[in-house]
């Protein structure tokens, strides 16, 4: 069947208000649960309560466009819980302490399952799609430059700030991979202290 004949099939009934969120986010649970390749759209419909021909009728580029939105609403949602704990916390070692606290707790609670959804659909796409590695640029880029702003900010040298996120953002990612596959939030919790001391070595020295 076409796409547009999906659009016009009674398929599209469920096309209403919210239904495109729907279907995001049952993407971004499931790829990060099962990956790209372990994800179809069948799946994504049954899990928003939608139709294929309601996913077709948003995404009519199929599953690469589910992976892209879904790789963006992941983004969001990290961004949001990021720029919260850095706020809340105001010194940014307590901030970063306290994020990965909060992914420890998330995944215990999802008995292991949640993983990082940018991680897990990007690099679950065998030989790359252009589209997909671009989104997951541009999600690890926007948490390491809300990490950096919060360094410079507590008066971090802009060069040091610049590669200390780098350094954040890869440390917790790979932090994030060793607590799903042990199923113990320990590598979470001492990336968190570490990441904290280092942030401070930083921060005791010469203001910018």
């Amino acid at each position: 069947m076409s796409t547009d004949e999906r659009r016009g099939s009674g398929e599209e009934r469920d096309a209403g208000p919210g239904t495109r969120e729907r279907i995001v986010v049952a993407t971004s649970r499931l790829m990060q649960r099962q990956g790209y390749s372990g994800t179809g759209v069948k799946q994504i419909a049954a899990e928003a309560a939608a139709t294929p021909g309601s996913v077709y009728h948003f995404f009519p580029g199929g599953k690469k466009e589910l992976a892209v939105a879904a790789i963006r609403h992941g983004e969001r949602e990290f961004a949001d819980e990021l720029d919260r704990c850095l706020t809340a916390a105001g010194d940014p070692a307590e901030g970063i302490v306290a994020c990965v606290r909060a992914l420890a707790e998330g995944m215990r609670d999802s008995g292991w399952e949640d993983g990082c959804p940018v991680a897990s659909t990007a690099l679950g796409v065998t030989g790359g799609v252009p589209e997909i590695r671009r989104a997951a640029d541009a999600a690890f880029a926007h948490w390491r430059r809300l990490v950096f702003e919060r360094l410079r900010d507590h008066g971090i040298a802009e060069d040091d700030a610049a590669d200390l996120a780098y350094t954040v953002i890869s440390t917790v990612e790979g932090a994030e991979m060793a607590a799903q596959v042990a199923r113990d939030g320990a590598p979470l919790r001492i990336a968190g202290v570490h990441l904290a001391r280092l942030i401070g070595l930083y921060a005791s020295g010469p203001r910018a």
